[in-house]
This record gives structure tokens, C-alpha cells and sequence, in this order.
């Protein structure tokens, strides 16, 4: 999957990064502006490759990365639940997808 990524917030050029599809999503290097594709892409191609269960790190900070991730998990039908991760996983740092195959809807 490739993806956009700017490194500089200056700059407009976004060039395209190879992003691995192995369960794990660092939000941390995207821009918020950039998550509600991402996230549901990302999601999808997680599926297609029958990876079920996800873990997106959206950071502590002050919640407000956490609470738009969770605003969009809530409105997709491929998402079963969503919940804080285990302490050794990010704790409310990251958040734990559980999804359904891609055969279903």
C-alpha cells in the first residue's frame, strides 16, 4: 500500500511512502488532515490480507487524535469493537481494532 506522507509541515508535495500492511499503524507520522482516508484504507487492505484484529497508536497527548479515530471506528460497518490497548501495547496511547473478514459486510 502506498500512502502519502509529508514530512514537513511547510511543505505542500506529499511523496509517496511504501506503508507495510502488518496490523500495526503509527498515525503518529500523518497529519490529522490525512487520517479519514487512511484509517478506513488501511483497515480494508488489513482485511484483504485476513489481518482481523489491528492496532492503531494515535498517542496520548491531549485525546483529541484518539477521539477522531474512534468518531471514525464507530461509523464503519467492517469494524466489530475498538478498545484501549494492553499496557505493553501503548495502553490509551493505541487502540486495539477487532474486524470482520472480508467476506462479510
Amino acid at each position: 500500500m502506498v500512502l502519502p506522507l509529508n514530512t514537513d509541515p511547510e511543505q505542500e508535495i506529499h511523496q509517496p511512502i511504501e506503508l507495510p500492511i502488518d496490523g500495526v499503524l503509527d498515525l503518529n507520522t500523518f497529519r490529522p488532515n490525512e487520517i479519514g482516508g487512511l484509517l478506513p484504507d488501511y483497515l480494508q487492505a488489513c482485511r484483504e490480507r485476513g489481518i482481523l484484529q489491528v492496532r492503531v497508536i494515535h498517542g496520548k497527548g491531549i485525546g483529541n487524535q484518539k477521539r477522531g479515530v474512534r468518531a471514525l471506528l464507530a461509523r464503519l460497518p467492517e469494524v466489530i469493537s475498538f478498545d484501549d490497548a494492553g499496557a505493553h501495547y501503548g495502553g490509551s496511547g493505541a487502540t486495539i481494532v477487532n474486524l470482520r473478514p472480508s467476506d462479510q459486510k
